[in-house]
């Protein structure tokens, strides 16, 4: 087991960190929907995660400007090294509470109905999950689609 992974705001000189082991940790090309805009527009509503051995997760998200109640994840990514010690769960838990603060209501996220671990943690964190939304991305391309309402303040402070 390795040392538990400090999480810290992104900042945008990050990107170059990412994209340089998103193929390997998804093990296909995935790069393409990963552009430097969301490092340098969003890293404010992003996380990155560190060990001792580097980079071990990120969370790309951002407030969505044109639902005002929403915050959007984008892309997670855990280390092949960091996964199953709860790395993703504390990045969603980190994101949350930016959400919050920001007075958002409620989380979305996609994914491609083929990514079944994602579908199997986002409901296990709670998620409801509708899909396959077909076209959802353009013509041929289908995708799950996650919601998740944000507890009142008062609840998410209770002891």
């Amino acid at each position: 087991m390795s040392e538990r992974a400090r999480v810290r705001p992104a900042e945008p000189g990050d990107y170059d960190r990412i994209i340089a082991v998103v193929d390997e940790w998804w093990e296909r090309p995935i790069r393409s929907v990963l552009p430097r805009l969301f490092l340098d527009h969003f890293h404010r509503t992003s996380l990155i995660a560190e060990d001792g051995a580097g980079l071990a997760g990120f969370l790309i998200g951002l407030m969505s400007p044109a639902e005002s109640d929403t915050a959007y994840v984008h892309f997670v990514g855990v280390a092949p090294r960091a996964r199953g010690e709860g790395l993703a769960r504390r990045l969603y838990q980190g994101f949350f509470e930016l959400a919050a603060a920001e007075h958002r209501t409620r989380v979305k996220a996609v994914t491609s109905p083929q990514n079944r671990r994602s579908v199997a943690f986002h409901t296990a964190l709670g998620f409801t999950v509708t899909g396959p939304v077909h076209d959802y991305d353009g013509p041929g391309t289908d995708r799950m689609v996650f919601r998740l309402p944000l507890p009142p303040r008062a609840e998410r402070e209770r002891p």
